[in-house]
């Protein structure tokens, strides 16, 4: 009868360390960024450092929701179970920090955009809330969502992955579904500016409500139909999209 918490506790295990991990990202992120206002652009600094503030940024938002597949996932395992894990969560956040090229390509851009007038920089803003809430409500995202949360046919593909590069295979192709379901959300927080904190927790949620929640679906149309709506509503507020329109501090 002592066997049943015992493995309890270890099937928890991995997904504690995730959300171990994604505390000490939120630490970070909070400590050195959080008195900062929202700005677009590349927040001064060059791609090598870009790239290592973007993949913390992401392991924040991101492991939370991806906790129980990883605790999904520790169940296929029989040894080196930590090793392993390891392996898993590197690949999964390797394909989100090579995410993080485009995203500063992007940073570039929009860096530029918000040194614009003012109403250049509403326009900005206003595509890419449109192109952030299009995509939350187009059939690529569901299925992409659907694969998130439930993982179920995913373990049996992981289980048939052969070598000693199974771990890695299956962290990567799971941060690719993740990537897909959710690179519009971190579109919409280029609007509300990249290092605005507030709005990476309202993101957060977001993410772990599609993925966790009963009513998960419903919330990726909720937030896509509302980002529409504020693609229409920033040319009246463009406080909206503080990122783009307040000031335009480029970061460059």
């Amino acid at each position: 009868m002592t066997d049943g918490p015992v493995t309890g506790c270890r099937r928890a295990r991995p997904a504690g360390l995730l959300l171990v991990a994604a505390a000490f990202a939120w630490s970070w992120v909070v400590t050195r960024w959080g008195g900062m206002q929202a700005t677009t652009g590349t927040m001064g600094l060059g791609l090598p450092a870009f790239l290592v503030v973007w993949t913390l940024m992401m392991a924040a938002m991101m492991l939370p929701a991806t906790a129980p597949v990883a605790a999904l996932y520790a169940r296929t395992i029989t040894a080196h179970r930590a090793r392993r894990m390891v392996a898993f969560t590197v690949a999964y956040l390797l394909v989100w920090a090579t995410a993080g090229l485009p995203a500063y390509a992007l940073a570039v851009g929009l860096g530029r955009a918000a040194t614009l007038p003012a109403a250049a920089g509403t326009a900005v803003a206003a595509a890419v809330f449109a192109v952030g809430g299009v995509y939350q409500l187009m059939p690529l995202k569901d299925r992409c969502l659907a694969r998130c949360r439930s993982p179920i046919g995913l373990m049996l593909r992981y289980a048939s992955y052969p070598g000693r590069f199974r771990d890695l295979r299956a962290g990567a192709h799971h941060g690719a579904f993740c990537l897909g379901c959710c690179w519009s959300l971190m579109l919409l927080l280029a609007a509300f500016g990249l290092m605005n904190v507030w709005a990476m927790v309202a993101l957060a949620m977001v993410i772990t409500a599609e993925k966790l929640a009963p009513a998960g679906r419903l919330v990726a149309r909720a937030v896509g139909v509302a980002s529409i709506a504020l693609a229409v509503a920033v040319f009246w507020v463009p406080a909206l999209a503080p990122g783009l329109t307040d000031g335009g501090v480029s970061g460059m």
